[in-house]
């Protein structure tokens, strides 16, 4: 299907993670130029010039982290694809530290914050934009040990709902995508201690995971990048021109309720 957004223009925050990257393949696929951000120089590069595509590293936890990156790629963007985010730190929702509470917040909601007033007004100027925010199953069904996360991306995904309330009619349209245990560097690094911490395989834990803390996810497997970032090149695109507003749940039925 083409898309219709040949020659169109991306930036794409968090490009060198599983989500991130393999959107970078849909768009370019369909002619989109592209520019790339993440907070690791070499890797960013790296994945840039797979592309042919502009770059720029940034540490858009901070407000001088995301000055620097609009310096460097400018603001005259059609697409914003905001991949950047971590699972944060982990434990009793009580005892969680300022510190985890600060870097969750940080890099999972104020990066997108501090970067919309930058990219988001030259879209509405011009009368046509696609943004997507990348939430998480935990917006729609939080896990206690993962609150500061849970907290974060619900507060990305309210954002982004109130933008496209306050200006959709103008041709910018802003949704978010919300993934569930996908095969990612992020999940990798979970499942990895969850082995060391059990003294079982990767794919034991995996497994245990699935039956122990996703009791939902009914396909029984992790998802695909590229699963996601299917969803995520649709709703960039022309096509999704009647979509804003909505939280997109890639997450192979993980979501229990029918809500969010």
């Amino acid at each position: 299907m083409d898309l219709k957004i040949n020659g169109k223009r991306a930036l794409v925050t968090g490009a060198t993670g599983g989500l991130g990257e393999q959107t970078c393949q849909f768009l370019a696929d369909e002619g989109v130029e592209l520019f790339l951000s993440d907070l690791d120089g070499d890797e960013t590069a790296k994945v840039a010039e797979k592309f042919g595509a502009g770059h720029a590293a940034a540490d858009v936890s901070t407000v001088e982290g995301c000055e620097a990156l609009v310096k460097a790629a400018g603001t005259d963007f059609d697409i914003w694809v905001h991949a950047t985010g971590v699972t944060g730190g982990k434990g009793d929702p009580l005892q969680m530290s300022e510190e985890e509470w600060s870097d969750a917040l940080n890099i999972d909601f104020l990066s997108a914050v501090r970067l919309a007033k930058h990219l988001c007004p030259p879209m509405i100027d011009r009368g046509w934009g696609r943004v997507v925010f990348v939430t998480s199953e935990n917006v729609a069904q939080p896990y206690p040990e993962e609150t500061v996360y849970n907290s974060a991306k619900s507060a990305l995904l309210s954002f982004a709902k109130s933008i496209a309330m306050r200006h959709s009619k103008s041709g910018m349209l802003v949704n978010c995508v919300a993934p569930a245990f996908i095969e990612t560097p992020m999940t990798d690094g979970m499942m990895e201690k969850r082995a060391e911490e059990e003294n079982v395989s990767f794919d034991e834990a995996v497994e245990s995971f699935l039956k122990e803390e996703r009791p939902y996810l009914v396909l029984g497997r992790r998802g695909k990048a590229e699963e996601v970032a299917a969803v995520i090149a649709m709703l960039c695109s022309d096509r999704a021109s009647f979509v804003t507003g909505a939280n997109w749940r890639v997450d192979g039925g993980a979501v229990g309720s029918i809500n969010v």
